[in-house]
């Protein structure tokens, strides 16, 4: 398969991957309506049911709001569903908008997405960033059905910084 011939495949492979991407970050409505632009330096991907297929190098996916950047992304599928997507990178970051206009940036060594259980992970030097406020940490866990996010644990502490609302401009 030449390149330009992989270039479709890595994209349909990476479509669920910022759909489901956007969901923990109270994404802007209308991204899932916009196009979507991927880029990496590299691809190695299989159109197989049980395959991993991998993108290297300056990952750069962009839809309406939601940029991710990392300088890996795996995906994993079995029985022809992405079970696994993990991005790496020093750090991969995840940026989306709100509906609300509110920006989340999120900024981790390692995210993994596992949508069977609608759950992220994202750890190393985890960093998340809105308006009202900051959490850092070294393992983050965030359920995306009940928002809850799950951090520590780990032997390390988790910390975060609160602004009053007159402060983030509310």
């Amino acid at each position: 398969m030449s390149k330009a011939d992989m270039r479709p495949a890595a994209a349909s492979l990476l479509l669920p991957l910022a759909l489901l991407l956007a969901a923990p970050a109270a994404a802007k409505s209308s991204d899932r309506d916009q196009p979507m632009d991927i880029s990496a330096d590299r691809t190695d991907a299989l159109l197989e049911d049980d395959s991993v297929s991998t993108l290297e190098g300056n990952v750069k996916i962009r839809q309406g709001s939601l940029e991710v950047d990392a300088d890996r992304a795996e995906i994993h599928r079995v029985a022809g569903e992405i079970r696994r997507i993990v991005l790496t990178g020093s750090p991969a970051r995840l940026r989306q908008v709100s509906d609300s206009g509110e920006p989340m940036d999120a900024f981790a060594n390692r995210i993994t997405y596992t949508p069977n259980e609608e759950l992220m992970l994202l750890s190393g030097a985890v960093e998340i960033r809105q308006p009202r406020g900051t959490l850092r940490g070294e393992t983050v866990k965030y359920d995306i059905n009940t928002g809850r996010l799950d951090g520590g644990g780990d032997g390390s502490r988790v910390s975060m910084r609160i602004l009053p609302k007159s402060a983030s401009g509310d």
